[in-house]
């Protein structure tokens, strides 16, 4: 492991009579690691000093980013602040995805998807850490995923976005490689971030993003992760029916998609693949591909909610975030109230859902009550007996 450097970390004076100057200073120590592994080094950054026997937040980028390109407007965010004075943040870039990393050998294979989950383990052991709160977006959700299911007692959490669970198709796979004769990896990758809505009237922001991709990272690095995730296998993951044998998430799950995200189709189908009791759809409007860009507010405020049902935070301030309701105008069971609960990773959670089009859903309540569950289901099968005894999942809209 070389240690690189440590930046903001400055010798203050803490006054006792100020115990939130203390934290404040601990979150601006940034410490930069790398970890050797059997799969190369990885590269990264911890802000701040886990506390205690609480998790700490591990982050995920996804392919043509890096983790301060993915992370950075949501971590400076002010409302993040109230988060990083409880959690510290653990950044992980992908090999030779970080900022001027050196070019990979000739001959150099890149590793796999599944083999990019079993680095985490290590890096856990590195910094002397026992669980986390998973927080990955494209490739880093899926990666996330796949430690998760693998590991589940390293995991307490995750805040999924854009998580695709399937292996890329035949037909994604013809069409990315047209793409490739014709469209340079900026463009290719443009289309992975961000909607279409984005990509024709975001000049600004499409910009960025393609400079960076262009200028900022390692071209033959971006290719190999780039090929390691169109080869991802799928992640065989199935809605649990009591009494069957099953593979899901045992962990709390928070699927996140933009309402013009190109991920949008993805993503609901992982949602209807996870336990409903554990599991909560949002969808953001107005937001693109990146709402950790887009939108840090409120996907910052969605964080806080599943936090707290998880047990931390219980006294954070809540301002932005819109409930929904139903077509029919009435309020339905809500993300927002005094909660009082336990740490554990069964969290009993209420949540607000949205009926979306003619589908109808159930209210996903609390399994350790023994309520039960009836409504739609999310594929129109409403008249199998299997969909009737299965609780449907949480969705939220803001």
């Amino acid at each position: 492991m070389d240690e690189i450097q440590v930046v903001e970390s400055k010798p203050l004076l803490v006054d006792r009579e100020l115990p939130g100057l203390r934290e404040a200073v601990l979150q601006l120590v940034i410490k930069e690691t790398d970890v050797e592994t059997a799969y190369g080094r990885i590269h990264c950054t911890m802000k701040g000093v886990p506390k205690g026997d609480r998790p700490v937040i591990l982050t995920f980028h996804d392919i043509g980013l890096n983790q301060k390109t993915c992370w950075s407007t949501l971590f400076n965010h002010e409302d993040m602040s109230e988060i990083m004075q409880h959690f510290a943040v653990l950044h992980v870039d992908a090999p030779g995805q970080h900022e001027g990393a050196n070019t990979f050998s000739t001959g150099y294979e890149y590793p796999s998807m599944d083999q990019l989950s079993e680095t985490l383990p290590l890096v856990l052991k590195q910094f002397g850490l026992k669980t986390v709160l998973g927080m990955g977006i494209g490739a880093g959700a899926y990666i996330l995923t796949r430690f998760a299911l693998d590991y589940p007692n390293m995991v307490e959490g995750l805040l999924l976005i854009n998580i695709n669970p399937c292996a890329e198709g035949w037909m994604d796979w013809a069409a990315h490689k047209i793409s490739g004769w014709t469209h340079a990896m900026p463009d290719m990758l443009i289309t992975h971030l961000f909607g279409k809505e984005e990509i024709y009237h975001n000049h600004d922001l499409i910009g960025t993003y393609r400079h960076h991709i262009t200028n900022d990272m390692n071209q033959f690095n971006l290719h190999l992760f780039v090929k390691s995730y169109e080869s991802r296998r799928d992640l065989e993951i199935e809605r649990p029916i009591p009494g069957g044998i099953f593979k899901t998430l045992k962990c709390p799950s928070l699927l996140v998609v933009g309402d013009n995200s190109p991920a949008v189709e993805a993503v609901v189908e992982c949602n209807t693949k996870l336990d409903p009791t554990k599991t909560t759809l949002l969808k953001m409007s107005d937001c693109g591909g990146m709402p950790q860009v887009d939108q840090p507010a409120k996907l910052t405020e969605a964080f806080k909610y599943f936090i707290q049902g998880m047990g931390y935070m219980p006294s954070a301030s809540m301002t932005r975030l819109v409930r929904s309701r139903t077509a029919s105008g009435t309020s339905v069971a809500s993300m927002e109230g005094n909660r009082s609960r336990s740490h554990t990773n069964e969290g009993n959670r209420s949540r607000s859902h949205t009926n979306e089009g003619n589908r109808s859903r159930s209210q996903t309540g609390d399994n350790q009550r023994g309520r039960s569950h009836t409504g739609g289901s999310m594929d129109g099968t409403a008249n199998s007996n299997v969909d009737q005894a299965v609780p449907k999942s949480t969705e939220v809209s803001c």
